[in-house]
């Protein structure tokens, strides 16, 4: 069955417009229920969610559709989406739920499903949930009074996700020494980061930890790091963290100031994990959307690059065939498998400043190690997701690019699976030629299939 609801990252669209909708939040909450593995007694599902006004709302529909199939909501309030996998994974739970729209502005919101492992919902299960969400399959199968489900509250969730941090951390670790900048989106990590950073003993500043309902990922976080280059140089800090809205990726600024994406963060952590020997199966996963720099590196390093679709889902599955402990994407999703379930910014600073604890290396130094190739990476609006194959102008202006690039560059052209978008990125040695490139293909994208 082909999914309409379901994106490359669970649902996602504006609130309070088709599917972020009550009426279908009350539908998806019931079809979770129905479709989770069988168990004794009722289902217990843990929700979490970031910080955008439309959380309350959905929140208040899902839960009122998973208790009237017999359903116990565990309402854990603010709290990052790897906070939610791995209390799913505590045995309590026999799912997890995040209801947020991650990097979008605060007027989208999303939905995240996570299993009693604290893995993503297969693609099977998020078939059978959006087949029973868009035919309402339960209408007529209301439950008598005495089956209805009750809500909870968790007491103190954010201090269970802390302490699982630190558990999968070394034991003697500390952040002692280091001047951090944290930039938290105005999002879910708001509250932990800052405690958790502040535990370990580090000199932390907080950038965006003031949320609204409406300021989550504006002019700040992963996307927008200006502030958090400026504030890192003005205090000389050792290195600064950007969050996304709801914590599961990382871009981290250097001591001199520089941004630094998954592809440098990917190099640095492979290097470390294969001279410690930690680098299981000497194999490291990322996505089509990497530099072509991170595959130069990791081959001097000697280490098997396995390449995957963009998207979590399709790393994990590459980590879990290749018996890869780390993967990740260029956007700074993360994963430590052995370690967690899921991407985690916060985390992966952990990680990150590790390294250079351990090395007595700055960041500035330890990124040298891979070369960045110019790579343009441009979001067109598009009216409809049509085959791009069948557009014979886009295939001939990408042919004339790649011809033009010849080896010393590639193009890739995708949509996005969450937004109506189609993502054209170039890469060559010489950025005004590869910015020229990407806008010619753009613009085609744009006569043929752009937003009106």
């Amino acid at each position: 069955m082909k999914k309409t609801l379901f994106g490359t990252d669970g649902i996602r669209g504006i609130a309070n417009e088709y599917p972020m909708t009550p009426e279908i939040m009350v539908r998806l909450g019931r079809a979770i229920v129905a479709g989770l593995p069988d168990s004794e007694g009722e289902k217990r599902i843990i929700i979490g969610k970031d910080t955008r006004l439309s959380g309350d709302m959905i929140e208040s529909a899902l839960s009122a559709g998973i208790c009237s199939m017999n359903g116990d909501v565990f309402l854990a309030g603010v709290l990052p989406t790897p906070a939610i996998a791995c209390l799913a994974a505590s045995g309590l739970y026999d799912a997890g739920i995040v209801i947020s729209a991650s990097h979008n502005p605060f007027y989208d919101n999303g939905i995240k499903i996570f299993n009693r492992a604290g893995f993503k919902v297969s693609d099977d299960i998020e078939a059978a949930i959006e087949d029973n969400v868009l035919n309402d399959n339960f209408e007529d199968n209301r439950l008598l009074s005495n089956d209805i489900g009750i809500i909870n509250r968790i007491e103190s969730p954010g201090d269970k996700y802390i302490a699982f941090l630190k558990n999968i951390l070394p034991p003697d670790y500390s952040l002692k020494g280091l001047r951090i900048i944290l930039d938290c989106a105005n999002g879910a990590t708001y509250q932990t980061a800052p405690k958790l950073f502040a535990d370990l003993g580090a000199e932390i500043k907080i950038l965006a930890a003031s949320p609204d309902g409406t300021n989550i990922n504006e002019n700040c976080g992963s996307q927008h790091t200006q502030n958090l280059r400026e504030m890192v140089l003005k205090d000389h800090a050792n290195m600064g963290f950007a969050f996304d809205g709801d914590g599961d990726r990382l871009i981290a600024v250097d001591d001199l100031g520089n941004e630094i994406t998954g592809d440098h963060i990917l190099a640095v952590c492979a290097k470390y994990l294969k001279e410690t020997g930690e680098l299981k199966n000497n194999a490291v996963v990322s996505t089509v959307m990497s530099n072509v720099g991170l595959h130069e590196t990791l081959k001097n390093l000697g280490i098997r690059h396995v390449i995957a679709d963009v998207g979590d889902r399709h790393v994990l599955k590459a980590m879990q065939e290749s018996h890869a402990v780390i993967g990740g994407e260029d956007s700074g999703h993360m994963i430590f498998l052995g370690r967690h379930t899921s991407g985690d910014g916060i985390f992966t600073a952990l990680r990150l400043a590790q390294v250079i604890q351990a090395t007595s290396q700055k960041l500035s130094d330890l990124v040298k190690i891979i070369k960045i190739y110019p790579q343009v990476l441009l979001n067109v609006p598009i009216r409809e997701k049509t085959d791009i194959s069948k557009i014979s102008e886009l295939s001939d202006i990408i042919k004339k690019v790649e011809n033009a690039l010849g080896e010393r560059g590639r193009v890739l052209v995708r949509y996005s699976g969450t937004q109506p978008l189609c993502r054209v990125m170039v890469e060559g040695p010489d950025p005004d030629d590869t910015m020229r490139f990407c806008q010619d293909i753009a613009d085609v994208i744009t006569e043929k299939m752009g937003a009106a």
